[in-house]
């Protein structure tokens, strides 16, 4: 058997790979990523992020009833370039029928976090966000 001792310091490399400070982005850019919310879903209801990487994540209410995008361990992972978006605790982004909004942020700490519409995760809209080394 053959032990394999430079991938303990791949990884450990990839983990120190610089993050682009959200000031230092060019938004211009930036990723676009869309969630589109219905009753009771999120499409797509599993989002996949790259450390360092600058996004835009837009959010379009397509639905009747108001929903919210609630993640605030994701929202804790990232560098927002503006939290206007966000409540004033940070924790969801609240978007009414027929409206949308935009999010800029980069990516910083990898992980795996629960996406729930707050007043709708009782109907299954829940989803899962990944932010990848």
């Amino acid at each position: 058997m053959r032990i394999n001792r430079t991938a303990p310091l791949l990884v450990a490399g990839l983990a120190m790979l610089p993050v682009i400070p959200a000031s230092a982005a060019d938004w211009a850019k930036a990723q676009r990523v869309a969630v589109v919310t219905t009753e009771y879903k999120f499409t797509p209801n599993s989002l996949t992020f790259h450390k360092g990487a600058a996004y835009r994540l837009h959010i379009d209410n397509k639905g009747k009833e108001t929903h919210e995008f609630t993640a605030p361990d994701f929202f804790k992972a990232i560098q927002m370039r503006d939290a206007k978006a966000l409540n004033a605790d940070r924790t969801e982004i609240t978007v009414q029928p027929g409206q949308h909004k935009d999010l800029y942020f980069v990516a910083t700490t990898p992980g795996s976090f629960k996406l729930i519409c707050s007043d709708h995760d009782w109907a299954g809209m829940t989803g899962d966000i990944t932010i990848m080394p």
